[in-house]
């Protein structure tokens, strides 16, 4: 399959300059919010960089000497409580609860087993939020943002998804070098070949594999180096930008190519389908809209009470009778995290005719999302701070947003969505995203307190539950996007958003610590291992970029399972090599 089949069709070249230039804007611009926010807080207190390389000490990047967390163990009880308190390496900067203060400072000694039970099923209800937020809530705003754009899945896949998978993980600098980039590569994108196999278009996929292994060299060479420099941090940066105006240009590159070729093809030869539109062709033939026979014969017009009460139910009645009994019991867990994501975030469905507008609770979104945003990002941080110390930006916002609610409301009706509703995918698509940022961050605070309950090591811990809960939002986006149909798009975000990680994360994380004073950042590789996780992911890369062409291109649940198979031997390697089974001879 070409790359034309994956992408949208009939467009001019200035419209797809446009919007190349609108993905690369929407990077860069929150690149820069991003840094003028951390300037402007790096007076307040520890910067963001400090926390996340505390909080992943998988990286091996140069700190102060403190206590290792894991030696609480070996403490009496009576002493824990105030290590886990007093000790920088026990705080859990990130998130809103300190779970390693919960089981040494509110569990008795011998109700540890109940506390990491209790962790375990908290740790599972996350998933579920994941799950939720995922399904119902970022793919839906991801799809109506490509379908308003008419962006093809490849672009949106290295832009939007990215980002979004990315989001998280902005200000991890050196996260990159732990497992999460082999579990992405391996699992993740195994794992959408297994769920949905798929013809992946040629150039696009070789494209992205070839920019992900010069990124991966890029860093491992850096490594090797032992610092970043501004030039390097710089570069990092600019490489990012590269490959997405690459992205961009190979597009409009090929729509124009095929345009040229369509003016000289046979009149009256029908055009084929790409892969999606066959997809959705084939739905919509064979599927049927039995809501039509719930519709009263009678016009009946809904009050805005009424609309309001029925958009935040997330139980639909008719199909709860109709379901089996497992079903209703996954749905009573659900019913609290779908309500309060009914409130915060906004879902745009350019498939119906509404395009899902409901205008009461989208007005007010415009005062819950930005409300939520800001209290989200950092864990609140940029919200309690306090503009010129008396107004806090939370304040700012609630006033801001329900100026621009009230006129919404006054200026539209409930039947007629507004010219600018499409606005509402871009702040459901970001008020999601940092849902699972949320989620994802309190995962990985979980995990690490599991880690020091069972005494794991760094580099275990980074291998393992750091990199899998690291990944867990790029897991469940980009599997959700594959069984939703959109495998491409997934597989491609599979790429884009490790490059996204290595070189905006450890370019942008390390300039800012640059920009404040330091010549350059000190890196310090963690011995053998940092060596089997480069050759692991170099092989991961070269055996994709040679098997999948001698497929011709088709990812078959055989190629998923390879991954899967790879990613194992990787892990099993590096365990042996941690535990010291297998080592370098010294001569």
């Amino acid at each position: 399959m070409t790359e034309g089949e994956a992408e949208s069709e009939g467009q001019a070249p200035w419209a797809l300059v446009a919007r190349g230039l609108l993905n690369l804007y929407w990077v860069l611009s929150w690149l820069c919010v991003l840094l003028m926010v951390d300037t402007v807080s790096g007076a307040g207190g520890p910067s963001a960089g400090t926390r996340i390389s505390s909080q992943f000490p998988a990286s091996g990047v140069n700190q102060s000497p403190v206590v290792d967390c894991r030696e609480v163990c070996g403490l009496n009880a009576s002493n824990r409580c105030d290590f886990v308190r007093s000790n920088p390496d026990c705080r859990s900067e990130g998130g809103y609860l300190d779970y390693l203060e919960g089981i040494f400072c509110h569990f008795p000694p011998d109700l540890l087993p109940l506390a990491v039970t209790l962790y375990a099923f908290w740790l599972l209800y996350l998933f579920l939020i994941l799950g939720v937020t995922a399904a119902k809530f970022f793919c839906p705003n991801l799809s109506a943002i490509s379908t308003t754009l008419k962006l093809s899945h490849n672009v949106a896949g290295v832009t939007f998804l990215a980002f979004g998978n990315g989001a998280p993980d902005i200000f991890s600098a050196l996260v990159a070098f732990s497992g999460a980039g082999v579990l992405v590569t391996t699992v993740v994108a195994g794992g959408i070949a297994i769920l949905h196999p798929f013809t992946a278009a040629s150039r696009p996929f070789l494209r992205d594999v070839i920019f992900y292994m010069v990124a991966v060299f890029l860093i491992f060479t850096a490594l090797y180096r032992g610092r970043v420099t501004l030039a390097w941090a710089l570069g990092y940066l600019g490489f990012y930008v590269f490959y997405v105006v690459t992205v961009v240009l190979c597009t409009w590159i090929y729509q124009w190519q095929r345009r040229r070729s369509l003016v000289y093809s046979v009149p009256g030869t029908p055009e084929m389908l790409s892969g999606s539109e066959e997809d959705r062709v084939s739905s919509n033939t064979n599927s049927y809209d039995y809501g039509e026979e719930y519709r009263p014969l009678l016009f009946y017009q809904e009050t805005t009470a009424q609309i309001l009460l029925q958009a935040l139910n997330p139980l639909n009645y008719r199909k709860w009778r109709t379901k089996p009994v497992y079903w209703r019991a996954l749905k009573v867990f659900k019913l609290p995290v779908e309500f309060l994501l009914l409130l915060t975030v906004p879902v745009m469905d350019p498939d119906k005719e509404d395009g899902n507008w409901k205008r009461p609770l989208n007005c007010l979104h415009l005062v819950i999302s930005p409300l939520f945003l800001v209290l989200t990002l950092q864990s609140g941080a940029y919200g309690v701070y306090e503009i010129g110390g008396l107004f806090p930006v939370w304040a700012v916002v609630v006033i801001t947003g329900t100026a621009l609610a009230a006129v919404t409301f006054f200026a539209t009706s409930n039947s007629e969505p507004p010219r600018l509703h499409w606005l509402f995918a871009f702040l459901g698509f970001l008020t999601s995203a940092l849902w699972i940022n949320a989620a994802a961050t309190e995962v990985v605070n979980i995990l690490r307190s599991l880690g020091v309950v069972f005494r794991l090591s760094n580099t275990v811990l980074g291998l393992t539950l750091l990199a899998w809960g690291n990944s867990i939002g790029d897991v469940f986006s980009d599997l959700t996007l594959a069984r939703q149909g959109y495998p491409r798009m997934a597989f491609s975000a599979c790429f884009g958003g490790l490059i996204f990680n290595i070189l905006v994360g450890v370019g942008l994380g390390c300039l800012l610590q640059i920009s404040r004073g330091h010549v350059a950042v000190e890196l310090e590789p963690d011995g053998l291992l940092v060596w089997v996780l480069a050759g692991t992911l170099g092989l991961s890369l070269v055996c994709s970029l040679v098997s999948v062409p001698l497929q011709c291109f088709q990812l078959n649940r055989v190629y998923g399972c390879c991954l899967l198979l790879l990613y194992l031997t990787f892990l099993l390697v590096a365990l042996l090599t941690e535990f010291g089974v297998i080592r370098l001879k010294t001569v």
